[in-house]
């Protein structure tokens, strides 16, 4: 067997083996990559043209959509290639940065949905205090900070990840390189500490996902009591579709990471690996934009925009 000094090249799994079928992922794939970049390319675009939207809910709104881009770019044009080429090679380059930049832009993203639950905490429950806690400095500073943790996250499990010996060959099951399928290649106990860092990893992202929740707690305490059954409405279905996307990016990544080996089988890796990494950035926009009268309007002021530059 091959040890990580010798490896030049990773072989990632295949969605199918026959010709029909590796065309057909091909442009299902393109069809939700086509569909993430239009819908957070449009928001992104909104947000910064709108003077309306220049408040701190779109300003994270804003970062989560160049994340959503960053994410799907990262992982599956590589896999839309091999389809389209019939190949399944990654360099160990490429297998790298994929890693760095899937980790970095997940991780931030984790951050930022904390960061979202905390905005709609001070506008709905403290609305006399929202200018202080959360004024321009304030929401740079945070984003600032979610991005540079990200990165520290990001180089430290890549670097330890990546100077495991690798001794089970360089046939990684999965459509791209994801930790949990390099770690399968490793040597018996060499894997151990990037367990050890995967775990405190999750104590992170629990804690991040118990302070949204009773961030929406106290939300919905503050929403029963307004008078109103329609501002009531609007309140929960926007906080219920947050929850919602928290909730899938969240508990399938943690299913991916941490599920134990003796349930682990191809299928089930890659229908998880899907629902966190794929179908998150082509939905969020769409989930963002159901119940927010102000970015639908700012969007279809966009597209009209583009319409009449068109005749």
């Amino acid at each position: 067997m091959p040890n990580s000094s010798s490896i030049t090249q990773f072989l990632l799994l295949e969605f199918a083996d026959t010709r029909e079928l590796q065309l057909l992922h091909f442009w299902l794939f393109l069809g939700i990559y086509l569909a993430a970049l239009l819908g957070n390319g449009l928001i992104i675009i909104a947000v910064a043209c709108d003077r309306h939207l220049h408040t701190p809910m779109y300003f994270f709104l804003l970062n989560l959509s160049l994340l959503d881009l960053g994410s799907i770019s990262t992982t599956v044009p590589k896999s839309m290639a091999n389809s389209l080429w019939d190949t399944r090679d990654i360099s160990y380059a490429g297998c790298t940065a994929q890693v760095f930049f899937f980790l970095f832009l997940m991780s931030v993203e984790y951050f930022l949905l904390t960061l979202v639950a905390y905005d709609r905490y001070v506008a709905i429950c403290k609305p006399l205090h929202y200018g202080t806690l959360l004024g321009s400095r304030a929401c740079a500073n945070m984003a600032a900070a979610a991005w540079g943790s990200g990165f520290l996250y990001a180089v430290l499990h890549t670097a330890n990840t990546f100077s495991l010996p690798l001794c089970q060959g360089n046939a990684i099951d999965q459509f791209f390189c994801e930790i949990p399928q390099i770690l399968k290649l490793s040597c018996s106990d060499s894997y151990l500490r990037e367990v050890v860092l995967l775990v405190s990893s999750f104590v992170l992202v629990l804690g991040c996902f118990v302070f949204i929740v009773l961030s929406y707690a106290q939300i919905f305490r503050a929403v029963l009591r307004i008078p109103s059954e329609q501002g009531r409405h609007k309140a929960f279905s926007t906080c219920l579709l947050h929850l919602a996307v928290v909730s899938l990016v969240i508990s399938t990544s943690i299913i991916a990471y941490l599920k134990p080996p003796s349930i682990s089988s191809p299928s089930l890796d890659l229908t998880v690996a899907v629902l966190y990494s794929v179908l998150p950035p082509a939905l969020n926009p769409l989930i963002c934009s159901m119940r927010n009268r102000e970015l639908k309007d700012a969007l279809r002021k966009l597209i009209q925009w583009f319409h009449l530059q068109q005749q």
